[in-house]
């Protein structure tokens, strides 16, 4: 008779001490991979660096356990030389070791949960290649999980194994037996790939369902503060003002500080929001020189710093990080260098950047940043960030706009959104930059070598791409429209909508906020799909 259990990584060491006897009956008694001893336990040499899932029964007892383990040298480094030439590339990897479950309750359904279970934590933990020794007695079970046989069978003959691995695409092919849902109602529920709003975490979610709090209370004016040092930390800025607002209110708040320093400035624009920061420059009523360049070209050190000598010198410089229309990455310490060289400010609009790409903001003097994109929360948020000299005003200027203001009231000088606020919060807080800028960073070099596979034609060359967004040049006769809306109907979100798009029949994937990264693996050849559709030629089949 099956026993009920529930699923949790081991705790305590007692459940720990379970797990070590496990190990000595599966792999000692059974499975004769290691020599007999007294004590009847046996410690895995790696076992300080092992997360152990274990099934446990309503009594506490360990019935069925799994080990995942991410740092390398993995075991399987020891028993198959090249390991990572047997591997698709781009992937953050992991190890699934000691898979036992108790021989009299062993059954698929208890094997196929402590390996869903553990998958779905090397998901959360950013990897996307799972790899395993799977014991040649349960080669069927492992394929029908989604498992891939790779290289040669190793160890000894009574207890031979199969390298495998598990992808991300696999753990989605396999969605309805591993994960009890459909493929489909499992890429339906959270594939957005737009550049905002981005999807959030369940975290998010819960914060921002919070009570509304009085924007003048010590609880709300504490967790501003909060959130302003967290984005302080991140970026390595000196102070940061949280307005409500989008980044292009940021950007405002900039423009209005730029009007309180003397001198000419250089705006540089390779693409849409850089022709924004033109346009809101005149507004402010700013003096400036334009520097243009073709949508889709980074912009060069060399151009910047001769437009920044013209006419004896530019006083500061104002430039996007991240063009977004065109998912270029423009070189920061570049731009940092031309400034340094010119004596100018530099003000960068980060909206698009700002936890999306690693980023220091010494020698930045403003830069602008949203709650939304990588920051992962709701939008209407907007951050300026500050290093060096506090901003002046000069009137006349709005209210709103005077970043002083703001800075001299502790960022709670007018009305705020403490549901937002409270949603940012939790978004800073719950998140391990490194590890996410990281699967981040690999998941880009995957997309962009996946569509380029395909034959798309991506706007941003690969030096200069940024791993926040990737916008794709469809061809002729292949409507961005249609495209976009079709994908919609299969469950992924991707932009197209926006008039810069439109205009150029460009689609684009934003790998910004908690974005789906089984169904990231998807949505290549279904693009694929949705426009060899719509044309006879151009596209090809992977």
């Amino acid at each position: 008779m099956a026993v009920s259990y529930r699923l949790k990584l081991a705790e305590n060491a007692a459940e720990r001490e379970q797990v070590h006897r496990l190990n000595y009956a599966t792999f000692v008694e059974e499975i004769p991979q290691h020599p007999p001893n007294d004590e009847r336990r046996l410690v895995d040499r790696f076992d300080a660096e092992n997360e152990y899932a274990i099934a446990l029964t309503g009594a506490g007892e360990v019935i069925g356990m799994l080990a995942l383990r991410a740092q390398r040298p993995f075991s399987l480094d020891q028993k198959l030389e090249c390991l990572d030439d047997y591997l698709p590339p781009h992937r953050s990897l992991c190890e699934l070791r000691l898979l036992a479950v108790r021989r009299e309750h062993r059954h698929r359904v208890l094997l196929r949960d402590l390996v869903a279970f553990t998958t779905q934590r090397c998901v959360h933990a950013g990897h996307d290649l799972a790899v395993i020794s799977g014991t040649t007695r349960q080669i069927a079970l492992y394929r029908h999980l989604g498992f891939e046989p790779f290289g040669p069978l190793i160890g000894a003959p009574g207890a031979q194994f199969q390298p495998m691995y598990l992808s991300l695409e696999g753990l989605r092919a396999s969605a309805g037996t591993v994960l009890g849902v459909s493929g489909a109602q499992a890429t339906q529920a959270s594939a957005r790939f737009t550049p905002g709003p981005v999807a959030v975490s369940a975290a998010v979610r819960a914060a921002m369902a919070e009570e509304a709090a009085p924007h003048r209370s010590a609880e709300f004016v504490t967790r501003v503060a909060r959130v302003r040092r967290a984005l302080c930390e991140l970026t390595g800025a000196g102070d940061a003002a949280l307005m409500v607002g989008t980044g292009t209110l940021a950007n405002d708040a900039v423009a209005a500080a730029l009007r309180a320093r003397p001198g000419r400035g250089l705006v540089l624009a390779n693409g849409e929001f850089g022709e924004r920061l033109i346009e809101q420059a005149r507004c402010a009523g700013l003096e400036f020189d334009e520097l243009r360049l073709p949508w889709g070209e980074p912009i060069a050190e060399a151009l910047v710093t001769e437009a920044a000598a013209r006419g004896g010198g530019a006083s500061w410089i104002w430039a996007v990080h991240c063009e977004t229309s065109t998912g270029v990455l423009n070189d920061v310490d570049a731009l940092k260098r031309s400034a340094q060289g010119a004596r100018a400010a530099l003000c960068l609009d980060c909206v698009s950047s700002i936890g999306a790409v690693p980023l220091r903001l010494d020698g930045v003097w403003l830069a602008s940043a949203s709650s939304a994109k990588g920051l992962a929360a709701y939008p209407e948020l907007a951050a300026v960030l500050v290093n060096g000299a506090a901003p002046r005003t000069v009137p006349p200027t709005a209210r709103y706009l005077d970043l002083a203001y703001w800075l001299r009231r502790d960022s709670v000088p007018f009305t705020h959104s403490s549901n937002l606020v409270a949603a940012l919060d939790a978004a800073l807080a719950q998140v391990d930059w490194d590890a996410r800028l990281g699967h981040t960073a690999r998941d880009a070099r995957w997309l962009r070598s996946a569509l380029r596979a395909r034959d798309f034609v991506l706007v941003a060359h690969e030096a200069a791409a940024s791993p926040a967004v990737v916008s794709i040049a469809l061809p002729k006769g292949v409507p961005a429209d249609e495209v976009g809306a079709a994908l919609a109907r299969r469950g992924f979100e991707i932009a197209w909508r926006s008039a810069y798009l439109a205009s150029r029949n460009w689609v684009q994937v934003a790998l910004m906020g908690a974005y789906d990264r089984i169904a990231l693996r998807q949505l290549p050849e279904a693009l694929a799909e949705e426009a060899r559709a719509r044309t006879r030629s151009g596209i090809r089949a992977a």
